[in-house]
Protein backbone atom coordinates (compact mmCIF):
# COMPACT_ATOMS: atom_id res chain seq x y z
CA UNK A 1 0.00 0.00 0.00
CA UNK A 2 3.24 2.33 1.03
CA UNK A 3 3.78 2.42 -3.36
CA UNK A 4 0.37 3.97 -4.21
CA UNK A 5 1.10 7.66 -4.41
CA UNK A 6 -2.31 10.23 -3.41
CA UNK A 7 -2.48 14.49 -3.39
CA UNK A 8 -2.43 16.34 0.02
CA UNK A 9 -3.00 19.97 0.82
CA UNK A 10 -0.19 22.16 2.75
CA UNK A 11 0.24 25.36 3.74
CA UNK A 12 3.13 27.24 3.18
CA UNK A 13 1.89 30.72 5.29
CA UNK A 14 1.31 33.45 2.52
CA UNK A 15 -2.60 32.80 2.14
CA UNK A 16 -2.27 29.84 -0.26
CA UNK A 17 -2.39 26.44 -0.67
CA UNK A 18 0.19 23.92 -1.99
CA UNK A 19 -0.94 20.55 -3.35
CA UNK A 20 2.11 18.07 -3.24
CA UNK A 21 2.26 14.00 -3.79
CA UNK A 22 2.38 11.75 -0.89
CA UNK A 23 2.72 8.00 -0.21
CA UNK A 24 -0.39 6.41 0.85
CA UNK A 25 0.50 5.27 4.22
CA UNK A 26 0.74 2.27 5.76
CA UNK A 27 -0.45 1.79 9.67
CA UNK A 28 1.73 0.94 12.41
CA UNK A 29 1.32 -0.56 15.72
CA UNK A 30 -2.68 0.64 17.32
CA UNK A 31 -2.91 2.55 14.31
CA UNK A 32 -5.45 2.64 11.65
CA UNK A 33 -5.60 3.77 7.39
CA UNK A 34 -8.75 6.11 7.26
CA UNK A 35 -9.98 7.08 4.05
CA UNK A 36 -10.91 10.48 4.38
CA UNK A 37 -14.74 11.46 3.36
CA UNK A 38 -15.12 15.23 5.07
CA UNK A 39 -12.86 17.30 6.16
CA UNK A 40 -14.15 21.04 7.64
CA UNK A 41 -11.91 24.05 7.54
CA UNK A 42 -11.25 26.02 11.35
CA UNK A 43 -11.06 29.38 11.97
CA UNK A 44 -7.40 28.31 13.67
CA UNK A 45 -6.29 26.89 10.33
CA UNK A 46 -6.90 30.29 8.92
CA UNK A 47 -5.63 32.70 11.90
CA UNK A 48 -2.33 30.34 12.95
CA UNK A 49 -1.45 28.61 9.57
CA UNK A 50 -2.86 29.73 6.50
CA UNK A 51 -2.17 33.76 6.68
CA UNK A 52 0.94 33.28 8.51
CA UNK A 53 2.64 30.37 10.93
CA UNK A 54 2.12 31.65 14.28
CA UNK A 55 2.78 28.68 16.71
CA UNK A 56 5.99 28.01 18.07
CA UNK A 57 6.74 23.96 19.62
CA UNK A 58 3.95 22.02 20.09
CA UNK A 59 1.37 24.82 19.08
CA UNK A 60 3.47 25.00 15.58
CA UNK A 61 3.06 23.68 12.43
CA UNK A 62 5.66 21.52 11.00
CA UNK A 63 5.86 23.09 6.86
CA UNK A 64 4.56 20.15 4.90
CA UNK A 65 2.62 18.75 6.58
CA UNK A 66 -0.67 17.43 5.11
CA UNK A 67 -3.22 20.30 6.59
CA UNK A 68 -6.88 19.84 8.16
CA UNK A 69 -7.61 18.95 11.95
CA UNK A 70 -11.34 18.41 11.27
CA UNK A 71 -11.44 14.87 9.61
CA UNK A 72 -13.97 12.16 9.83
CA UNK A 73 -13.76 9.07 7.42
CA UNK A 74 -13.97 5.23 7.22
CA UNK A 75 -10.84 2.62 8.84
CA UNK A 76 -9.73 0.94 5.72
CA UNK A 77 -7.13 -0.98 7.39
CA UNK A 78 -5.86 -1.99 10.56
CA UNK A 79 -2.84 -2.18 12.00
CA UNK A 80 -1.15 -4.50 14.11
CA UNK A 81 -2.37 -4.26 18.21
CA UNK A 82 -5.80 -2.61 17.44
CA UNK A 83 -8.57 -3.32 19.90
CA UNK A 84 -11.89 -1.68 18.94
CA UNK A 85 -11.97 -0.25 16.23
CA UNK A 86 -11.88 -2.42 12.74
CA UNK A 87 -11.79 -2.17 8.98
CA UNK A 88 -15.38 -0.32 7.43
CA UNK A 89 -15.95 1.41 10.83
CA UNK A 90 -16.71 5.03 10.45
CA UNK A 91 -14.79 7.36 12.27
CA UNK A 92 -14.40 11.08 13.96
CA UNK A 93 -10.91 12.21 14.97
CA UNK A 94 -10.25 13.42 18.29
CA UNK A 95 -7.54 15.91 16.38
CA UNK A 96 -5.07 15.85 19.08
CA UNK A 97 -2.88 12.76 19.76
CA UNK A 98 -1.87 13.08 23.09
CA UNK A 99 0.87 10.79 24.88
CA UNK A 100 -1.39 8.94 26.88
CA UNK A 101 -0.38 8.90 30.01
CA UNK A 102 0.01 12.42 31.74
CA UNK A 103 -2.64 13.39 33.93
CA UNK A 104 -4.69 15.56 31.36
CA UNK A 105 -4.17 12.60 28.95
CA UNK A 106 -6.13 10.40 31.48
CA UNK A 107 -8.71 12.84 31.96
CA UNK A 108 -9.31 12.55 27.91
CA UNK A 109 -8.05 16.26 27.71
CA UNK A 110 -5.41 15.17 25.12
CA UNK A 111 -5.44 18.79 23.90
CA UNK A 112 -3.53 19.93 27.13
CA UNK A 113 -1.16 17.08 26.94
CA UNK A 114 2.16 17.90 28.63
CA UNK A 115 4.69 15.70 26.79
CA UNK A 116 6.47 17.50 23.88
CA UNK A 117 8.16 14.77 22.53
CA UNK A 118 4.03 13.50 22.11
CA UNK A 119 1.58 15.85 21.23
CA UNK A 120 0.84 16.20 17.92
CA UNK A 121 -1.90 17.82 16.38
CA UNK A 122 -3.90 16.38 13.48
CA UNK A 123 -2.90 19.08 10.13
CA UNK A 124 -0.59 20.20 12.39
CA UNK A 125 2.30 18.25 13.63
CA UNK A 126 1.20 15.03 11.78
CA UNK A 127 -0.39 14.87 8.40
CA UNK A 128 -4.33 15.38 8.69
CA UNK A 129 -7.47 15.31 6.17
CA UNK A 130 -6.71 17.29 3.58
CA UNK A 131 -5.81 13.95 1.64
CA UNK A 132 -7.74 10.83 0.29
CA UNK A 133 -6.22 9.03 3.49
CA UNK A 134 -4.65 9.83 6.62
CA UNK A 135 -3.41 7.77 9.31
CA UNK A 136 -4.58 8.07 13.32
CA UNK A 137 -4.22 6.34 15.98
CA UNK A 138 -6.52 4.20 17.37
CA UNK A 139 -6.73 5.85 20.68
CA UNK A 140 -7.84 9.04 18.89
CA UNK A 141 -11.53 7.67 17.43
CA UNK A 142 -14.52 8.33 17.96
CA UNK A 143 -17.29 5.93 16.58
CA UNK A 144 -19.98 8.00 14.05
CA UNK A 145 -23.14 6.99 14.33
CA UNK A 146 -24.94 5.58 11.23
CA UNK A 147 -27.37 8.43 11.71
CA UNK A 148 -24.85 11.23 11.00
CA UNK A 149 -23.16 12.02 8.03
CA UNK A 150 -19.43 12.16 7.73
CA UNK A 151 -19.24 15.97 7.20
CA UNK A 152 -21.62 15.44 10.76
CA UNK A 153 -18.41 14.19 11.89
CA UNK A 154 -15.77 16.59 10.74
CA UNK A 155 -17.81 19.33 12.42
CA UNK A 156 -17.64 17.62 15.77
CA UNK A 157 -14.56 16.96 15.14
CA UNK A 158 -13.00 20.22 16.74
CA UNK A 159 -15.53 23.07 16.50
CA UNK A 160 -18.83 21.28 18.05
CA UNK A 161 -17.01 19.52 20.34
CA UNK A 162 -15.38 22.61 22.02
CA UNK A 163 -18.62 24.49 21.59
CA UNK A 164 -20.31 21.43 23.80
CA UNK A 165 -17.59 21.65 26.66
CA UNK A 166 -18.41 25.67 27.02
CA UNK A 167 -21.93 25.00 27.27
CA UNK A 168 -21.50 21.91 29.87
CA UNK A 169 -19.29 24.11 31.81
CA UNK A 170 -22.57 27.33 32.04
CA UNK A 171 -25.46 24.98 31.68
CA UNK A 172 -27.70 25.71 29.83
CA UNK A 173 -32.02 25.11 29.93
CA UNK A 174 -35.20 26.29 29.49
CA UNK A 175 -34.74 28.93 31.48
CA UNK A 176 -31.89 30.95 30.01
CA UNK A 177 -31.67 33.52 27.50
CA UNK A 178 -28.43 33.44 25.87
CA UNK A 179 -26.33 35.79 24.12
CA UNK A 180 -23.51 34.33 21.56
CA UNK A 181 -21.31 37.13 20.15
CA UNK A 182 -19.72 36.19 16.76
CA UNK A 183 -21.85 33.90 14.56
CA UNK A 184 -18.39 32.36 12.44
CA UNK A 185 -18.98 28.97 12.56
CA UNK A 186 -18.36 28.11 16.14
CA UNK A 187 -21.14 30.99 16.65
CA UNK A 188 -23.51 28.94 14.65
CA UNK A 189 -22.50 25.81 16.27
CA UNK A 190 -23.57 27.33 19.68
CA UNK A 191 -26.84 28.57 18.62
CA UNK A 192 -27.53 25.27 17.19
CA UNK A 193 -26.48 23.43 20.05
CA UNK A 194 -28.47 25.66 22.46
CA UNK A 195 -31.39 25.81 20.76
CA UNK A 196 -30.94 22.01 20.59
CA UNK A 197 -30.37 22.05 24.89
CA UNK A 198 -33.36 24.17 25.39
CA UNK A 199 -32.43 27.85 25.59
CA UNK A 200 -35.76 30.35 25.47
CA UNK A 201 -34.53 32.79 23.70
CA UNK A 202 -30.89 33.06 21.63
CA UNK A 203 -29.51 36.55 20.36
CA UNK A 204 -26.53 36.98 17.87
CA UNK A 205 -24.13 39.25 17.09
CA UNK A 206 -21.72 39.78 14.46
CA UNK A 207 -20.09 42.19 11.84
CA UNK A 208 -20.47 40.27 9.05
CA UNK A 209 -23.89 39.83 7.38
CA UNK A 210 -23.93 37.24 5.35
CA UNK A 211 -23.34 35.58 9.37
CA UNK A 212 -26.56 37.57 10.52
CA UNK A 213 -28.51 36.36 7.47
CA UNK A 214 -26.77 32.35 7.74
CA UNK A 215 -28.24 32.44 11.56
CA UNK A 216 -31.35 33.97 10.53
CA UNK A 217 -32.44 31.56 7.83
CA UNK A 218 -31.71 28.26 9.26
CA UNK A 219 -33.44 29.97 12.19
CA UNK A 220 -30.90 29.33 14.86
CA UNK A 221 -30.94 32.70 16.52
CA UNK A 222 -34.23 34.58 17.73
CA UNK A 223 -32.57 38.42 17.11
CA UNK A 224 -29.50 39.29 15.73
CA UNK A 225 -28.16 41.97 16.07
CA UNK A 226 -25.06 43.90 13.84
CA UNK A 227 -22.17 44.01 16.30
CA UNK A 228 -22.03 47.81 17.78
CA UNK A 229 -21.60 50.39 20.17
CA UNK A 230 -25.47 49.95 21.40
CA UNK A 231 -25.28 46.25 21.45
CA UNK A 232 -25.68 46.02 25.15
CA UNK A 233 -28.97 48.01 25.79
CA UNK A 234 -30.60 46.70 22.64
CA UNK A 235 -29.77 43.31 24.17
CA UNK A 236 -30.82 44.14 27.76
CA UNK A 237 -34.04 45.48 25.56
CA UNK A 238 -34.71 42.47 24.24
CA UNK A 239 -34.73 40.54 27.91
CA UNK A 240 -37.11 43.48 29.77
CA UNK A 241 -34.39 45.06 30.87
CA UNK A 242 -32.66 42.35 32.70
CA UNK A 243 -29.36 40.86 30.34
CA UNK A 244 -29.28 36.99 28.98
CA UNK A 245 -28.47 34.15 31.80
CA UNK A 246 -25.62 32.67 29.80
CA UNK A 247 -23.38 34.61 27.09
CA UNK A 248 -20.82 32.68 24.76
CA UNK A 249 -17.93 34.67 23.22
CA UNK A 250 -16.67 33.13 19.73
CA UNK A 251 -15.55 36.45 18.04
CA UNK A 252 -11.85 36.81 20.07
CA UNK A 253 -12.52 40.55 20.10
CA UNK A 254 -12.35 42.74 22.72
CA UNK A 255 -15.55 44.87 22.57
CA UNK A 256 -17.29 41.86 21.54
CA UNK A 257 -15.96 40.14 24.94
CA UNK A 258 -16.29 43.45 27.29
CA UNK A 259 -20.49 43.30 25.31
CA UNK A 260 -21.16 39.18 26.57
CA UNK A 261 -19.63 40.32 30.32
CA UNK A 262 -21.93 43.64 30.30
CA UNK A 263 -24.93 42.65 28.87
CA UNK A 264 -25.17 39.41 31.18
CA UNK A 265 -27.80 39.54 34.37
CA UNK A 266 -26.39 39.15 37.87
CA UNK A 267 -25.43 35.71 38.75
CA UNK A 268 -25.22 34.73 35.47
CA UNK A 269 -22.28 32.73 33.97
CA UNK A 270 -20.18 33.94 31.02
CA UNK A 271 -17.67 31.50 28.65
CA UNK A 272 -14.97 32.60 25.95
CA UNK A 273 -14.26 30.05 23.32
CA UNK A 274 -13.29 32.69 20.82
CA UNK A 275 -8.75 32.18 20.44
CA UNK A 276 -6.72 35.03 20.62
CA UNK A 277 -7.31 38.50 21.26
CA UNK A 278 -7.72 40.62 24.38
CA UNK A 279 -10.43 42.38 26.85
CA UNK A 280 -10.65 44.90 29.33
CA UNK A 281 -13.63 45.38 31.74
CA UNK A 282 -14.09 46.79 35.49
CA UNK A 283 -13.53 43.87 37.64
CA UNK A 284 -15.74 44.75 40.78
CA UNK A 285 -18.43 47.04 38.44
CA UNK A 286 -18.73 44.24 35.40
CA UNK A 287 -18.21 40.68 37.49
CA UNK A 288 -18.23 41.51 41.09
CA UNK A 289 -21.09 43.03 42.45
CA UNK A 290 -23.20 41.03 39.99
CA UNK A 291 -22.03 37.86 41.63
CA UNK A 292 -21.44 36.85 37.56
CA UNK A 293 -19.07 33.88 36.86
CA UNK A 294 -16.34 33.75 33.90
CA UNK A 295 -15.27 30.64 32.24
CA UNK A 296 -12.27 29.30 30.02
CA UNK A 297 -12.70 26.69 27.69
CA UNK A 298 -10.94 25.11 25.47
CA UNK A 299 -11.56 22.12 22.83
CA UNK A 300 -13.58 19.16 24.84
CA UNK A 301 -12.14 15.64 26.41
CA UNK A 302 -12.44 12.53 23.88
CA UNK A 303 -15.17 10.91 26.41
CA UNK A 304 -17.04 14.08 25.98
CA UNK A 305 -16.90 14.05 22.19
CA UNK A 306 -18.19 10.28 22.03
CA UNK A 307 -21.15 12.14 24.60
CA UNK A 308 -22.06 14.66 21.47
CA UNK A 309 -22.19 12.59 18.69
CA UNK A 310 -24.53 10.40 20.77
CA UNK A 311 -26.59 14.03 22.00
CA UNK A 312 -26.64 15.25 19.03
CA UNK A 313 -28.39 12.09 16.95
CA UNK A 314 -31.10 12.42 19.91
CA UNK A 315 -31.77 15.81 19.35
CA UNK A 316 -32.15 15.45 15.79
CA UNK A 317 -29.93 18.03 14.76
CA UNK A 318 -27.49 17.61 11.61
CA UNK A 319 -24.24 19.97 12.11
CA UNK A 320 -23.80 19.64 8.36
CA UNK A 321 -26.35 22.35 7.79
CA UNK A 322 -23.70 24.90 9.02
CA UNK A 323 -22.19 23.84 5.88
CA UNK A 324 -22.70 26.57 2.96
CA UNK A 325 -19.79 25.30 0.47
CA UNK A 326 -18.44 21.91 0.01
CA UNK A 327 -15.17 21.61 -2.58
CA UNK A 328 -13.49 19.04 -3.47
CA UNK A 329 -10.03 18.40 -3.16
CA UNK A 330 -8.64 19.90 -6.64
CA UNK A 331 -10.03 23.28 -5.39
CA UNK A 332 -8.68 23.22 -1.86
CA UNK A 333 -7.49 26.72 -2.49
CA UNK A 334 -10.68 28.18 -3.41
CA UNK A 335 -12.03 26.61 -0.28
CA UNK A 336 -9.40 27.89 2.27
CA UNK A 337 -9.81 31.66 0.43
CA UNK A 338 -13.41 31.75 0.67
CA UNK A 339 -12.99 30.81 4.64
CA UNK A 340 -10.49 33.51 5.14
CA UNK A 341 -13.11 35.77 4.00
CA UNK A 342 -15.55 35.50 6.36
CA UNK A 343 -18.33 35.65 4.26
CA UNK A 344 -19.86 32.12 4.65
CA UNK A 345 -20.61 29.24 7.23
CA UNK A 346 -18.72 26.25 7.62
CA UNK A 347 -16.76 25.16 4.38
CA UNK A 348 -15.78 21.40 4.03
CA UNK A 349 -13.50 19.63 1.33
CA UNK A 350 -15.05 16.22 0.68
CA UNK A 351 -14.31 13.45 -0.67
CA UNK A 352 -16.33 10.50 -2.26
CA UNK A 353 -20.43 10.25 -1.33
CA UNK A 354 -19.85 13.54 0.50
CA UNK A 355 -19.24 15.16 -2.86
CA UNK A 356 -22.89 17.02 -3.41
Amino acid sequence: MSERKMTGATLPGNSTVELKEFDVPTPGHGEVLIRTKSSTICGSDIRCIYNEHLGKGPEGYIPGMVAGHEPCGQIEEVGPGCRRFKTGDRVVLYHISGCGVCNDCRRGYMISCTSEKYRRAYGWQRNGGMAPYMIAEEKDCVMLPDELSYTDGAQVACGFGTVYEGLEKIGICGNDAVLITGLGPVGLATAMLCKAMGAQKIIGTDVIEERLKIAKDLNLCDEVLMAGPNNVEEVKALTGGMGVERAIDCSANAKAREVAIQATRKWGKIVFLGEGGDVAFKPSEDMIHDQKTLYGSWVTSIWKMEELVERIVRWGIRPEDLVTHRFELKDVSEAYSLMASGKCGKVAVVFDEEVK
